[in-house]
Parts: C-alpha cells; sequence; structure tokens
C-alpha cells in the first residue's frame, strides 16, 4: 500500500485526526485492512483507528486489539457502510 492509498482510505472513511496522532473513523463506521506478506495473508476487520509512522501502519480494532504491520504488506483496504445506512429486507 501506498501513502496516498492510506490517505485515500482515510478520506474516505471520514475519519478525523485526534491528539494521539491516531486516524478515528468516525462513531459507526470501520475498515478492513487486508494484508500479505509471502504466501500467508491477513484480514484485519473491524478497524477503528490508524496510525502511520515510516513505514509502519498501526490499526486498532474496537475490540482494542493492536497490530503493528508494515505498510509495504497492506494491499488493499475496505470502509463499512456507515451505521445510519440501514439494510433492506429482500431481494434488491
Amino acid at each position: 500500500m501506498t501513502h496516498e492509498h492510506l490517505a485515500a482510505l482515510i478520506a474516505a472513511g471520514d475519519a478525523k485526526k485526534a491528539a494521539d496522532n491516531w486516524m478515528t473513523l468516525p462513531e459507526g463506521r470501520s475498515m478492513t485492512l487486508y494484508v500479505a506478506a509471502g504466501q500467508s495473508t491477513l484480514t484485519i476487520s473491524r478497524v477503528q483507528a490508524v496510525r502511520h509512522d515510516g513505514a509502519l501502519l498501526y490499526a486498532r480494532t474496537i475490540k482494542s486489539e493492536l497490530f503493528i504491520l508494515a505498510l509495504e504488506d497492506a494491499f488493499a483496504g475496505s470502509l463499512d457502510a456507515p451505521a445510519s445506512v440501514g439494510k433492506k429486507a429482500g431481494f434488491l
């Protein structure tokens, strides 16, 4: 993942910078990060806040789990729908 890719994810999620340099998503929003190194993959879901420090990316989940990974190993991210967007019943 590039710095620009991470910045685009943060901007799309409307994350705000906190005093401790964490970019925190609004209440009811979360992101999923997809990471790969070698032939191993890791999906980190329900990420509430991220912090970028040089080549490292820190990710804190809703459960306060902390992941520290190499930014270059992250290859994608997705944003969950805001809590205000309800799911429709039935088929669309």
